[in-house]
């Protein structure tokens, strides 16, 4: 069965079949926080990490496209973009948070953390008054980081590129001190670097060459049945003495990294993913994920006697999370990209340099026609805006 040539990965404009995992990740999540026992067999805490890796991947390809495409990064640009990106949403939810816990007494435990909430360092408040926010602040912080790490200390040398992740990842691990009163927050880290080093390596025709065998339709289904067969191991996995899951997360971190190649095929799995209704959580789920306490604490003020961890509280707080995820992607997540993008210089793209494909058509775009042999494949196309769906978290 064929593959995807390096030139055809360089001129894709979209990953659909990543906003379908993003929507998994999203759904399962809140299977996690509000299923109950039935729903532990999904493991859906894992869904965090998913994000995180999709994150590096996505941010370093864009970046290096970026860069290849102009001959530098533009930080003023790419900080401008995330702060539009993902502070409306998030003080948006906090305020709306705020205003709940004040209208039901509550607010006191709230402005005990707030500085936390609006410094970005939410894993370290102390109550868990938002409590599912703390993955917004690693995000956070990987993006005011990596950027200077990987684009202004180096630039544009893949050796060395690489080298630098890897050692970062490195020295995140030695940071762990596998004690039960040491919070383990430097593995996030770990699972969004495994993205960024999927994306350098992705990134150079030779490093390409090494995962292009996971691009053919049969090995892209493989790949997907062999993910799918490690999430559902988690629950089996050796508990840590610490009662920790550092080594879980590393884990699957890495599988999830070897998925992501498997799904630029056009085969089963990514036709899966990229079905129209998990494309449209998928770009919601930034949303879904911010707003899914105060879908439930609406659920449960709603129908008091879905009150307490259970299926039809998951279900009910999943629907309603899409509603309000779906106004605030409307209103609040796309006309702030907008902003960002008109402040950050990227309103309108270079002549000659593709946008991104409408949300209304998720297909990736066409593949070239270029073959192994072809000399296509050693050219650099323009710099594709690659978007799971709009501009990516």
């Amino acid at each position: 069965m064929s593959t995807i040539s390096y030139a055809e990965y360089r001129a894709m404009r979209r990953f659909p079949a990543l906003d379908g995992l993003r929507a998994i990740a999203a759904v399962i999540v809140v299977a996690f926080h509000f299923g109950g026992p039935r729903w532990t067999w999904l493991s859906g805490w894992v869904g965090v990490q998913l994000f995180f890796v999709l994150s590096g991947f996505l941010i370093t390809t864009l970046m290096l496209r970026e860069e290849e495409s102009r001959g530098r990064v533009s930080l003023r640009s790419f900080y401008v973009r995330r702060i539009f990106r993902i502070l409306p949403v998030y003080l948006v939810v906090l305020a709306a948070t705020y205003a709940l816990a004040h209208l039901n007494g509550a607010s006191t435990r709230l402005r005990e953390s707030m500085p936390h909430y609006l410094l970005m360092v939410n894993e370290f408040a102390p109550n868990q008054a938002f409590p599912h926010s703390w993955t917004i602040a690693i995000e956070w912080k990987f993006y005011l980081v990596w950027p200077l790490l990987a684009f202004v200390f180096v630039r544009a040398a893949f050796l060395r590129r690489m080298a630098v992740t890897v050692l970062a990842i490195a020295a995140l691990v030695a940071l762990i001190p596998f004690e039960n009163d040491w919070p383990y927050w430097p593995i996030h880290y770990v699972s969004i670097l495994v993205g960024c080093l999927l994306a350098v390596v992705l990134h150079h025709p030779r490093g390409y060459a090494l995962f292009r065998p996971l691009t053919s339709p049969v090995a892209s289904l493989a790949v997907a049945v062999g993910f799918v067969a490690v999430h559902l191991a988690l629950p089996y996995w050796p508990p840590a003495a610490d009662g920790h899951a550092e080594s879980m997360i590393g884990v699957y971190a890495v599988a999830v990294a070897l998925l992501l190649p498997a799904m630029l095929a056009p085969g089963l799995p990514t036709k899966l993913l990229s079905w129209r209704p998990l494309v449209w959580v998928g770009e919601r789920s930034y949303s879904l994920y911010l707003v899914q306490y105060l879908a439930m604490t609406t659920v449960i003020a709603l129908v008091p006697s879905y009150a307490g961890h259970s299926t039809r509280l998951f279900v009910a707080t999943t629907v309603v999370g899409l509603l309000a995820a779906d106004l605030l992607y409307r209103w609040v997540e796309q006309p702030m990209i907008g902003v960002g993008r008109r402040f950050s210089g990227r309103g309108k793209e270079a002549p000659g340099t593709p946008t991104a494909a409408p949300a209304a058509a998720p297909a990736p775009a066409a593949p070239t026609s270029a073959t192994a042999d072809d000399p296509s494949e050693r050219t650099v196309p323009a710099m594709p805006v690659l978007t799971p769906g709009g501009d990516s978290r």
